[in-house]
């Protein structure tokens, strides 16, 4: 069976209504643990993703800011272009997730803003998608509902990682096969994140805007 998860059209998008909900376990493997809550009014479930990696702040904000670098390792991406870059922090891109025939394929304009608290050092990336900014594609459904949030904190020299996700993806989609695959698409992107992180220009970053 195909295994149609989009990351779920990975977003990074703000998400704090989900932040008291009630998550269920449903993966856990090389120390990244997956969860799903379901979602009122929804029938597509929100996913929460938990890990700590061996990195600084510098060096996770320098990988999930390098956007045209996502279709190395964020799962089915087929495409990701910067649109606009308002400043260091703030950035508009484009993204298409490849989805096997006969679904259409996905897509979103993400507006990504990047935040640090001064005191604890927590960084938060949120990315609500926006309508505009990219003609429609043929043959593409364009997601225009998606609510996500990355929390990077700093931990004993690593950084602590909170993933939150709920994705309305449009069009035909079962929402039972999305639902059955949940775990697949974020598992996949975090092992290959961590991969991603080993390269050169990642693990030697330095951000000014950021303080590890």
């Amino acid at each position: 069976m195909h295994k149609f998860i989009l990351l779920f059209i990975i977003s990074v998008c703000s998400l704090p209504s989900l932040a008291q909900t009630k998550w269920k376990l449903i993966a856990d493997k090389e120390q990244i643990r997956i969860y799903s809550s379901a979602v009122p009014e929804s029938k597509i479930k929100a996913i929460k993703v938990d890990c700590v990696v061996d990195a600084s702040l510098s060096q996770m904000v320098s990988l999930l800011l390098d956007v045209e670098a996502g279709t190395q390792w964020v799962y089915k991406t087929k495409s990701c272009t910067v649109v606009k870059r308002v400043s260091p922090t703030d950035l508009y891109y484009h993204s298409e997730i490849g989805l096997p025939w006969p679904l259409d394929n996905r897509d979103f304009v993400a507006h990504l803003i990047t935040k640090q608290d001064p005191l604890t050092k927590t960084v938060t990336i949120d990315g609500p998608v926006v309508a505009g900014m990219v003609p429609p594609q043929k043959n593409v459904v364009r997601v225009s509902d998606s609510k996500g949030r990355w929390v990077l904190t700093p931990t004993a020299g690593k950084v602590r990682i909170e993933y939150t996700l709920h994705t309305d993806p449009g069009g035909y989609l079962p929402a039972w096969a999305v639902n059955a695959f949940a775990a697949e698409g974020p598992m996949e992107t975090f092992k290959s994140m961590k991969q991603q992180l080993k390269l050169p220009k990642y693990r030697n970053a330095s951000l000014t805007f950021i303080a590890n």
